[in-house]
């Protein structure tokens, strides 16, 4: 009889995978707790400040920017509110990458654009992370960086191929993560938490924003925004005496990033000790 039920659901399988269509089995509730856990871990509370403007666009980051000369900005938006405001305040060289646009959206004697995504590999559309650095640095010893990455989704692919020498040359990173809600498929989990852990080794999270644009996903009771963004800090840099194991959130200067719909809240269960 088992049989008989193996084949009736490999059947349905089938059928299934010929629509287009993937199921999975949810996460194991114990490592979904697991990985929220980690998270709070990697948490640690310094003072921020704004950068690019309110709404879409602006991220929260340490008021750490003294010796760093170069920004890689990865997705290019309608706006550079980010790259002009380093520029302007920092002295900061941007260097934008995104082939869905024909050029940065305004001129600064400190912007240079290529026309490339940014990927898991180099070809003639694509850049991994390492390459894109040393095409603009060169032998240069530059580990003073700062990175501001929004790639609807490609940052998964980058940050797994990206070794963890390449990232601790970033002082500071802001990334928006998307499709979040993958951390709830008893496959996704894995590759998410080995990921995070990578990045956790060397970064603090000092900064967690959810995008008001996609809303919550829940599973068994527990709710992750579909699309946030993180503040990283290398670890080196971290304040004497700074709070770990938890944010203070939502911070005064957050804001949300689509003006005319309510914003979320990150769920405790991800920041709150």
């Amino acid at each position: 009889m088992r049989h008989v039920i193996a084949r009736w659901r490999r059947g349905i399988e089938v059928a299934r995978l010929a629509r287009g269509r993937v199921a999975q089995r949810a996460a194991d509730p114990d490592a979904l707790q697991g990985f929220a856990a980690s998270i709070r871990d990697a948490c640690a509370a310094v003072p921020l400040v704004r950068v690019g403007g309110g709404g879409d666009g602006g991220y929260l980051l340490p008021d750490d920017f003294e010796g760093i000369r170069h920004c890689f900005s990865p997705g290019v938006d309608v706006t550079a509110r980010f790259e002009e405001e380093i520029a302007r305040n920092h002295g900061i060289r941007s260097f934008m990458a995104d082939a869905s646009v024909e050029r940065a959206p305004l001129e600064n004697p400190l912007f240079e654009f290529d026309r490339r995504f940014l990927g898991a590999q180099s070809d003639e559309t694509f850049i991994t992370l390492g390459d894109w650095v040393r095409d603009k640095l060169g032998e240069e010893a530059d580990d003073d960086l700062l990175l501001q990455m929004d790639i609807e989704g490609a940052e998964f692919d980058v940050l797994i191929e990206s070794d963890a020498a390449l990232l601790r040359r970033f002082r500071m990173m802001v990334i928006e993560f998307h499709g979040m809600e993958r951390i709830f498929e008893r496959h996704g989990l894995p590759l998410l938490r080995a990921m995070f852990a990578k990045l956790h080794r060397d970064f603090a999270i000092v900064h967690m924003h959810a995008n008001n644009c996609c809303g919550i996903a829940t599973c068994r009771g527990m709710g992750i925004p579909r699309v946030f963004e993180i503040t990283y800090l290398r670890r080196d840099r971290l304040p004497a005496g700074a709070a770990t194991g938890a944010l203070h959130l939502p911070h005064a200067l957050d804001r949300p990033n689509v003006a005319d719909t309510p914003d979320i809240a990150m769920p405790e269960i991800w920041w709150r000790a």
